[in-house]
Parts: C-alpha cells; sequence; structure tokens
C-alpha cells in the first residue's frame, strides 16, 4: 500500500499539483502508516512560524520587489555603462552585474529577466551583439546573484540545513565574484572576436550617472557591511533595507506611488512569499519524518557500500544536484538537504561549504535544458520558442560547471573570509 501510495504521489506531482500538497500528503499519510499523530506535520510548520530569521524573507523580497518596480533597472544600466561599458564587452557585463545585483535582492530570476532582460536585450543586439549571445547570456545571468546576499536561497538553505546565514552570506561573495569574473573574460573574449565597437570612457556621463544612482548604491554597502562588521544581524539588515528601499523609491525618487504603487508591490511580493512559506512549512514536515525515520543515516550505509572517496561523492552530488536544479524548483531541491547533510559530514565537507556547493549547482540549473526555469521565463519574455533558449544558453553553461568545479574541490573559495574575520 505505501509503495502504491508513493508511486500515486509522483504522479501527482508529475501532472502538475502543488508541490506543498504532494509534500504534505507524503508526510501525513508516512506518519499514519508509522502509527504517529500526523500532528508532527503541524508542529514543523508551527516551528519554522516561530524562527527568529523568518522574516528576513518578507522583508527582503518587499525590498527587491520595489527596486524592480522603480527605474531602479535603468538607473543601474546606465550606471555600470558609464562605469565600464567602455571595456571590451563592455554592455554585456553591465548586463553580468546589473543581473547579479537584481537576483541578490529579489532572490527571483525570473523578476531580473522580465524586469532586465528585456531592458538589455535590444540594446545589445543594437550595439552588435548576436542575438543568440544576448539571449543566452540575459538567460543564464537571470540566477547569477543567488550566491551573493541577501539571496533568498541562501537565508532558506541556512534555515534548513540549521546553519549561520550570517556565515553564508560571507561564504557566498568570492565563488559569486568568481563566476562573474569567469563570464566576464568570456564576454570580453566574445566580443573582441565580433569586434563589437567600445563605448568611449565620459567622466562626466560617470558623474551624472552616479548622481541618478547615488540612492540605490549604498544598498549592498548597507547589507553586507551591516552584517560584517557587526552593526546588525541579518534580520535587523533586512528591516533596514526594506524601509531604505521604501524611503528612497517613494518619498525621495517618487518612482513608486504610496497609495497605487506600494500596495501592488505589497501584493505581489508577498504572494511569492507565501507560496514560498507554504512549501517551507508542508516540506519540513515532510523531512521531520525522514530525519525520524532514520533515512540519512540508511543511505549514509548504502553510500558507504559503494563509495569511499570524498572526490567521488563530490562529483556525484554535483551530478545528482545539477538533474534535481533543471527539474525540481529551488525550494524542493533545497529539502534534500537533510539527506545529504550527513553523508556530506562524513566525507569531511563543511556545512558552509555544502552550502555554496548547493547554490551554485541550483544557479546552473535554473537555466539547463530540458525544464530549467529561466529557459521558460526568457522564452516568454524574449518572445522565442524555448528550444533556441537552449542552444543559446549552453555555452554559458560551460563556462558555470567550470566554476562549479573550482568551488567543489576548492573549499577555501568559500571558507577563506570566514577565517580571516574569525568567524
Amino acid at each position: 500500500m505505501g509503495a502504491i501510495i508513493a508511486v500515486l504521489l509522483i504522479v501527482v506531482a508529475l501532472i502538475g499539483a502543488p508541490l506543498f500538497t504532494v509534500f504534505g500528503a507524503s508526510g501525513l499519510i508516512l506518519f499514519t502508516f508509522d502509527g504517529v499523530d500526523t500532528s508532527a506535520v503541524i508542529a514543523e510548520m508551527h516551528r519554522i512560524s516561530t524562527l527568529p530569521m523568518l522574516i528576513t524573507i518578507p522583508l527582503f523580497t518587499f525590498a527587491g520587489y520595489l527596486l524592480a518596480e522603480s527605474k531602479a533597472p535603468q538607473r543601474i544600466v546606465r550606471f555600470s555603462q558609464a562605469l565600464v561599458g567602455w571595456m571590451p564587452g563592455g554592455l554585456s557585463i553591465v548586463a553580468l552585474i546589473v543581473c547579479a545585483f537584481f537576483t541578490a535582492f529579489t532572490g527571483a530570476s525570473g523578476v531580473t529577466i522580465i524586469a532586465v532582460g528585456g531592458l538589455l536585450l535590444p540594446v545589445m543586439i543594437q550595439e552588435g551583439y548576436k542575438e543568440r549571445f544576448s539571449m543566452g547570456l540575459l538567460t543564464t545571468s537571470g540566477s547569477l546573484g543567488l550566491l551573493f546576499p541577501p539571496s533568498l536561497p541562501i537565508i532558506i538553505y541556512g534555515l534548513v540545513a540549521n546553519v549561520s546565514i550570517d556565515k553564508l552570506f560571507i561564504a557566498g561573495i568570492l565563488p559569486g565574484f568568481m563566476i562573474v569574473l569567469i563570464m566576464s573574460i568570456y564576454c570580453i573574449r566574445t566580443a573582441i572576436k565580433n569586434d563589437i565597437p567600445r563605448q568611449k570612457f565620459s567622466w562626466s556621463e560617470l558623474g551624472i550617472a552616479t548622481k541618478a544612482f547615488a540612492w540605490e548604491l549604498p544598498l549592498p554597502v548597507i547589507v553586507i557591511g551591516g552584517i560584517y562588521s557587526g552593526i546588525f544581524t541579518a534580520t535587523e539588515a533586512a528591516s533596514v533595507t526594506a524601509f531604505y528601499a521604501l524611503i528612497v523609491e517613494v518619498f525621495i525618487l517618487k518612482d513608486l506611488s504610496l497609495s497605487k504603487d506600494v500596495p501592488r508591490v505589497m501584493k505581489e511580493s508577498m504572494i511569492l512569499v507565501g507560496g514560498i512559506l507554504i512549501i517551507l512549512g508542508t516540506v519540513l514536515g515532510f523531512t521531520s519524518y525522514v530525519v525520524d525515520a532514520q533515512i540519512p543515516i540508511k543511505a549514509l550505509e548504502l553510500v558507504r557500500q559503494y563509495m569511499s572517496s570524498k572526490f567521488v561523492f563530490l562529483i556525484l552530488l554535483n551530478v545528482v544536484l545539477l538533474i534535481g536544479g533543471c527539474l525540481l524548483d529551488m525550494l524542493s531541491a533545497i529539502m534534500l538537504v537533510p539527506l545529504v547533510l550527513p553523508i556530506a559530514k562524513e566525507f569531511g565537507v563543511d556545512p558552509i561549504h555544502l552550502g555554496i556547493i548547493y547554490l551554485a549547482n541550483l544557479e546552473i540549473g535554473y537555466s539547463t535544458p530540458p525544464a530549467g526555469l529561466n529557459l521558460f521565463i526568457a522564452s516568454f519574455r524574449f518572445k522565442k520558442p524555448i528550444i533556441d533558449l537552449y542552444g543559446a544558453s549552453l555555452p554559458f553553461l560551460v563556462f558555470y560547471v567550470i566554476a562549479l568545479g573550482i568551488i567543489t574541490y576548492v573549499p577555501d573559495l568559500s571558507l577563506v573570509l570566514l577565517r580571516y574575520m574569525g568567524k
């Protein structure tokens, strides 16, 4: 009977049932079969509602949506272009910087592709970039900021894995910059090869662009500097960021109306947050069964029989996560953490380093054929068949995978800043 129900739940999930119903039903059924009161699932949902770090999710999401709905995308594009547009491939590097900024603050690659992709695609084509290259760059860059604070997946991983979110924020900085650097080198090479004209550097244009972007420019400093200097925690940083973004976009720059736009932005951002919290609560109820049934321990014993090398374990982990990343949504993939964490510890993988590996895989999975979420969003935004996005994204995915290999097998890249700061 258990096997039949498991098959039915998998079929229901594949035909499009909401994930929270699948995980919730799985938890309830499994606890019932074990003779355990099903209130265990509800207890987990209540537990997550009492976590102090939970408030960071709606606050950072609200701040990100305020930025995306304002004219901030245009201002950061102009600022970035004035700053690095003179370089070979300057406009494509601008795209990388802007996408990383917005994905870090919105926590959603879809918002970045819709808000920034539609803005930059015609500009890149006009500047001489091939349409295929431009679409591939903007599609794969939609998830580029997942390793930078205050990325929503970092917060969710920290909650699920029960590790310090502040430490994860620090650990993601160098790997995130490395990915941007590798992608930038590829963009520069492409621009030189195709003889893309450079923009002439202008101090006056940089001054005007900086002045226009001056109010949003301190946001990364507020979040990163505030947390790392010990002035405030990640939760307090979320409150400061949301308040600052509201004041700047509504009262100072007046891009948004307090009576018309702010209620709409609050509604849209909280719908996303509500979906996240529902899935998070039901999945944690399901994972509580996984832990109670000692499934991680059994999985560890099974792995020990066939695998004794940390190197092989990390290869297998990346393969599984890459497949999972392109087939599952972010939350579902992260919910595999309770299963993976004990095995990773057995092989000597630091939980913080594991988190960065996990998030780097998700970053790639969003754009991996056949079912990466970015591919569908970009297809809709750019009005192109999804098969065109498959081919356009593959060259960029090669460099993402190279970066993933470095992140996986050079743990110091993720941990050196923590050691330097005595964390």
